[in-house]
């Protein structure tokens, strides 16, 4: 595309807009996101904003619609319901050095299969992307839960997809661009086509190893499921080309066979009603009327364990039995009230590792680790083996919770930039750029009376300007007097400002503090 008589900044976000032609490209313009031309137009449709015109570029009025950046969390949410994917595009340029439009460049993307927001998830559901990849005779099944880190492998039969869907109700479905099939056009999934050169069994053990850091895959049990390692090969580098950053949760995968669990059609599915009536509604279901966890961790726990029924009779006796003596030996105790507090633990480390993490995500993940010792004293004696084993693994470790303790506040901002969030007492620098921003008047006050003292000259004022910064006022008349360590800043009428090499060192600790670095 030419883009030689468009303005300099339409240039920019045509450039941008080129390398994501299938998403909607939120453009940051200071405390907006925009979106133009086609976008624009599809954004006010979708979300009820208004269409406007901005000026003109290659002699065509610019279509424009735009929302604030502070509330883009609910637009978000809004169109990823709708299985729409976003490019976020960020200002990474110092619009006070830049020559034209200040640099910008896409630093997340959301789809639908790769949320981990809080505020754009379900917290009682899981959000699975599952890729699918053609094989001899089999069809190679990926799924990921980005939010947890959780990687399934499985191959199935090609008259299997259908059930594999509704068992697994993927929130994306990534596939090759050639694989046509009734079942995938049939899916109301967001779905997303790739290259057939992204599923090459060579490239994906190569980047699954590399993943992993292992030689082979053998040790995960799928060295002779090809077209299950390619659909896991292109699910990873899809994943990685959204985030754009290193996916360290991620660090191994498992195997699924179909005889783990009870097979059920999609028809049988839907008409037992596990979590959605045939409708489509929440309740009556046998979730709904199950579903007494206390915490978003377990709600979707409960949700998985009732579409996977168990073949394992082992496992299904040693949950029995963990149930039972709940039953008998705890009824009464404050067990689900010392649940209640605990946060989605799961999630939040999650954004940790994706460096997309709040500062409350570090304050919740704090407090839900400080009350795992609660609960395990709610359970002092188990005899089951499953509980047994469960409450020897609710150990906080030790130097990660010492830290969020020791550098988070009590109650932080919920957003870095508002400041606020770690500790006084942390950092020893920081505490002392924060007395600065706070207390300046007290230091220039004991400032200028020192001054005053050391020189002589009574009428000297020390004071701050936006344009100038601070400085030392002395008359027209006494500035012969000034000592020779006093820089002149600037001449007035009846003036000198002068400054010198200790308040120009307060004065950039000051513009520090101001601007939180």
């Amino acid at each position: 595309m030419s883009f030689e008589n468009h303005t300099p900044m339409m240039r920019q976000y045509l450039a941008l807009k080129a390398q994501y032609p299938d998403m909607l490209l939120f453009y940051r313009m200071g405390d907006f996101y925009e979106l133009f031309f086609e976008d624009a137009e599809k954004a006010a449709r979708l979300l009820g904003i208004t269409l406007t015109r901005r000026g003109a570029s290659n002699g065509e009025p610019i279509k424009m619609a735009g929302l604030p950046y502070h509330a883009a969390e609910q637009y978000l949410a809004k169109l990823a319901k709708m299985g729409e994917a976003v490019a976020i595009c960020e200002q990474v340029g110092d619009p006070a050095t830049s020559k034209g439009p200040v640099a910008r460049e896409v630093t997340r993307i959301l789809t639908p299969g790769t949320l981990t927001d809080a505020a754009l998830l379900d917290e009682t559901r899981d959000n699975t992307l599952l890729c699918v990849a053609k094989g001899e005779g089999v069809l190679g099944l990926a799924r990921l839960n980005l939010a947890s880190g959780e990687f399934v492998l499985s191959e199935i039969a090609p008259g299997q997809l259908s059930q594999e869907l509704e068992r697994i109700h993927p929130a994306e479905l990534v596939v090759a661009d050639d694989h046509q099939s009734e079942v995938l056009q049939q899916s109301r999934c967001a779905k997303k086509r790739l290259a057939p050169w992204q599923f090459d069994l060579e490239t994906a053990n190569r980047s699954l190893t590399q993943q992993f850091n292992t030689h082979d895959l053998a040790g995960f049990g799928c060295g002779e499921m090809p077209a299950a390692v390619t659909a896991a090969g292109a699910l990873l580098e899809y994943v990685k080309h959204t985030q754009r950053t290193a996916l360290p949760h991620i660090s191994g995968l498992r195997v699924e066979q179909s005889n783990h669990y009870l097979q059920l059609d999609a028809a049988t599915r839907r008409n037992l009603e596990i979590d959605t009536t045939i409708r489509g509604e929440a309740s009556p279901t046998l979730y709904s009327l199950l579903n007494s966890t206390q915490s978003a961790m377990g709600a979707r726990l409960l949700r998985h364990w009732l579409h996977h029924p168990l073949r394992n009779q082992q496992i299904i006796q040693q949950r029995h039995l963990a149930v039972a003596e709940l039953f008998e030996q705890y009824l009464d105790s404050p067990l689900q009230q010392v649940l209640h507090p605990i946060g989605d633990i799961e999630r939040m480390t999650a954004r940790v590792a994706l460096r997309s993490a709040r500062p409350r995500d570090l304050s919740g993940l704090r407090d839900s680790l400080l009350q795992l010792p609660a609960l395990v004293s709610t359970l002092p004696r188990v005899e089951s083996t499953l509980l047994s084993g469960l409450l020897t693994e609710l150990q906080a470790p030790a130097e990660v919770l010492q830290l969020l303790v020791q550098a988070i506040q009590a109650e932080p901002s919920a957003i870095l930039r508002e400041g606020g969030v770690i500790a006084q007492g942390y950092d020893a620098e920081l505490d002392e750029l924060r007395a600065i921003q706070t207390d300046h008047g007290d230091f220039l006050l004991q400032f200028e009376a020192a001054e005053k003292a050391r020189t002589g000259i009574a009428n000297l004022k020390v004071e701050y300007n936006s344009v100038h910064g601070f400085y030392i006022e002395i008359s027209r008349l006494q500035a012969e007097s000034a000592p020779p360590e006093y820089r002149r800043r600037q001449t007035l009428k009846n003036v000198e400002r002068f400054i010198t090499p200790e308040l120009k060192a307060f004065e950039d600790k000051v513009l520090r503090a101001g601007t939180g670095t």
